[in-house]
């Protein structure tokens, strides 16, 4: 058995990680919450912008069946008149070939999109209309951006992509110049489609670069590309056909997605496009729930206004992240006063120190809680979902209180030796170790869920430090607290050691994974000796 003063360290040790855990929830909700001064655009009209009506629960542009109302184009465009000079779009499906009809009664110009892709049957549709519709309203058209990343999907080849330009290019009016748009480093390893287009389309978004860049240097980044560009192709006209940041969304590296963020990179952006007098479009006008599904949660929040058609953001003056901020906080009180009823059920421990565990305990799972919520409130999309995501926080909820009235017991100096049952354990190991598994092998899309596992992980490291279990953990417990750990070093290595979150991850899973290797130890230790 431990030693007196071992214990004494591991009960310091406990109080430090409830006290640590407690200011933690407090900085992050208040920090948060601080407004933030920002360089001011040089205007609130901004010359273009990527144009998507998909931003209604249920709306997509996969189901091609799906029409778009003209009452609802129209609705959208007056409104974006305001702020913008022109659109940008993707198809002509959907019914977005109305779209130039309808941008030229609000004296707006296009950037008609041509969708191809890898069905032929489809393109061929997509072209012919693209054709009519460009005849049809050739003021209001800009330019007609014949596929977007086709290459970089690998839809199309060169030559295939080549003859669909060419076919665009010989049926409409010369005036109407004809491009295509890919990222910018599609435009290096084939340069031969320099020849085919009128102007080169680049597509630069620091944020998904193979090397994230911080939002407060992703404005150099992109003086740096164009500058490149413009030396590698002489002569040729450059077009920023995207460009942006996400408000919300998984780390990559140092790129974070956040509101301030998306403001501080926008109005730089603007600084330095009208500096340089450099034509480009912004990516884009409304968050796009639909996305979700396709990059996970950030790709649905790199709108300048969000799904109901409101700014997320002012072109001028500082930004608050989250304005009603001080919910985590009513959250982390709401928690404490239930976690110190819970702890009045069976107690036979007296003294402050026990209640003072159990609110410390408490107001930190409330704002973890409150974490996780907010990450719902991005990142659900639909009933199930929702119910899923609920159902997993309750239960991480139910794991944090049973585990906090035991770790007030300890810390009140009772001597109670009940221990939570291990299926507990079990499954919150087992939740871990899945998601530490989809994080490693297919999780550029994914989410970290720190305000769900903070709650049972944290929770069983502190109650590790406190009591030595009874019984030596199971194989499979054994198993997933060496694997977990290992896996979640992925995540690092893959974001070259630069995420602070994958660290944090890291450290929830040796959070809950140290108490079973000690366990295991002693027992083993303890088994060796009695056979001895």
């Amino acid at each position: 058995m431990p030693s007196p003063s071992k214990n004494a360290a591991h009960y310091g040790l406990a109080w430090l990680a409830l006290i640590l855990a407690t200011l933690a929830g407090l900085a992050w909700w208040w920090q948060i919450g601080r407004p933030v001064d920002l360089p001011d655009a040089p205007s609130a009209r901004i010359a273009c912008v990527s144009y998507a009506p998909f931003r209604k629960p249920g709306e997509t542009p996969y189901d091609i069946h799906f029409m778009m109302t003209p009452q609802r184009i129209d609705e959208d465009l007056r409104a974006l008149s305001q702020r913008f000079d022109c659109v940008r779009t993707y198809s002509q499906g959907n019914g977005l070939a109305a779209v130039p009809s309808i941008a030229a009664r609000y004296h707006m110009q296009v950037l008609m999109g041509i969708w191809l892709g890898g069905v032929p049957k489809q393109n061929e549709k997509e072209v012919e209309q693209a054709i009519a519709t460009a005849n049809a309203n050739p003021k209001a058209i800009r330019g007609i951006i014949a596929g977007n990343e086709v290459l970089l999907r690998g839809d199309l080849s060169p030559r295939q992509l080549t003859a669909y330009i060419q076919r665009v290019r010989a049926a409409v009016p010369k005036e109407i110049p004809v491009t295509y748009a890919d990222v910018w480093e599609n435009w290096l390893r084939y340069p031969q489609m320099a020849s085919v287009v009128d102007y080169i389309t680049i597509h630069i978004l620091p944020y998904w670069e193979d090397h994230p860049v911080a939002a407060i240097d992703a404005v150099h980044h992109v003086e740096d590309v164009y500058a490149h560009m413009q030396h590698v192709f002489p002569g040729k006209q450059l077009m920023i056909g995207e460009t942006g940041w996400p408000s919300a969304g998984r780390l990559r590296r140092s790129a974070e997605p956040s509101l301030v963020d998306e403001a501080l990179y926008l109005r730089e952006f603007l600084r330095y496009a009208a500096g340089v007098n450099m034509p480009y479009n912004v990516i884009e006008a409304f968050d796009q729930p639909w996305k979700r599904a396709q990059e996970g949660t950030v790709g649905g929040y790199w709108g300048i206004f969000d799904s109901d058609a409101k700014p997320k953001f002012p072109m001028i003056g500082p930004v608050t992240e989250v304005a009603r901020w001080w919910l985590g906080w009513l959250s982390g009180v709401a928690c404490a006063f239930a976690f110190a009823v819970a702890g009045t059920w069976q107690r036979r421990w007296r003294g402050i120190r026990g209640w003072t565990a159990l609110l410390l305990a408490g107001f930190a799972a409330g704002t973890s809680a409150a974490w996780q919520v907010r990450q719902m409130l991005f990142a659900c999309d639909g009933w199930w979902q929702w119910l899923l995501s609920a159902a997993c926080l309750a239960g991480a909820l139910a794991i944090a209180i049973a585990l906090a009235r035991r770790i007030a017991a300890h810390l009140a100096d009772h001597h109670d030796h009940s221990e939570p049952a291990q299926w507990w354990r079990f499954g919150a190991l087992f939740a871990l170790v899945l998601y530490d598994i989809l994080l490693a092998f297919d999780g550029r899309y994914m989410d970290f869920p720190m305000g769900l596992f903070l709650l049972p992980c944290i929770a069983y490291g502190v109650f590790g430090l406190l009591t030595h279990e009874r019984s030596m953990p199971s194989a499979e417990q054994r198993f997933m607290a060496c694997v977990g750990p290992l896996l979640a070093i992925v995540p690092i290595v893959d974001e070259a050691g630069m995420s602070k979150v994958t660290w944090l991850w890291l450290g929830l899973n040796l959070a809950i994974a140290v108490p079973i290797w000690v366990a295991w130890r002693w027992h083993a230790a303890r088994l060796q000796s009695q056979q001895a």
